[in-house]
């Protein structure tokens, strides 16, 4: 019996000692969402302002927020428009990966990245790829190398992608240059496309397709 209450003392104490972790984890896990959320309205307002039309007050406001309180999740201004360009990037990364391990038929599968980088642009809520394009030269000398290096895992993907393609005889001239150009013409869509228009991103895809890649062989598949 006295050796009782040490025991439950030491069984409470091991119980308080295990809430601090859980409790923590609930409050990273919200803070993980506010800063997500908070990223999106960065986002939406680089895109439809500029970087530098846009200033702290736009963000807390249009975030719900005081207006110093974007500055617990970020510390300056340069660092919301370099965390807005890597979550581009890291998106499209991540979609566009997944079309590759698919096993399809070059010509299909061009398509389908194709497709996967348009929705990178005009997907519900991701103005992150839009706002790398143009707010490029916002973006200080120090803070390029981290998104450069995303970027250049992103062109490699691509660069694999024309590579198949020449090889199956569906894309003739300079890969590197192919690859230039099909991007730079996808990424102006974000200028001029609107959607809900009489194209859909599907449309799109298909039609670019059509007119960058020459007309199938009739052995060749797909």
């Amino acid at each position: 019996m006295p050796r009782t209450v040490p025991t439950r003392r030491r069984h409470l104490r091991q119980q308080r000692q295990s809430s601090p972790p859980k409790a923590r984890v609930q409050r990273g896990r919200g803070d993980a969402n506010r800063r997500d959320a908070l990223l999106r309205v960065c986002a939406h307002l680089f895109r439809e302002k500029g970087f530098d039309g846009t200033t702290i007050r736009d963000i807390s406001k249009a975030a719900g927020m005081h207006s110093g309180s974007p500055f617990y999740h970020f510390k300056t201004k340069q660092a919301m428009l370099v965390a807005v360009m890597e979550q581009g990037l890291v998106e499209g990364l991540r979609k566009t990966e997944g079309v590759m391990a698919l096993a399809l038929p070059p010509r299909e599968k061009f398509e389908r990245m194709i497709r996967a980088h348009l929705d990178t642009i005009f997907g519900p809520g991701n103005d992150f790829i839009p706002v790398l394009l143009y707010d490029w030269r916002s973006v200080t000398s120090a803070n390029r190398a981290r998104i450069i290096a995303l970027r250049d895992r992103y062109d490699a993907l691509w660069q694999q992608m024309v590579d198949t393609l020449a090889a199956a005889g569906l894309l003739r001239g300079d890969r590197k240059l192919a690859r230039l150009f099909v991007l730079g013409a996808i990424n102006w869509s974000a200028k001029w496309y609107r959607p809900g228009g009489r194209a859909s991103l599907d449309h799109l895809a298909r039609a670019a397709t059509e007119l960058f890649l020459r007309p199938a062989r009739p052995s060749a598949a797909r």
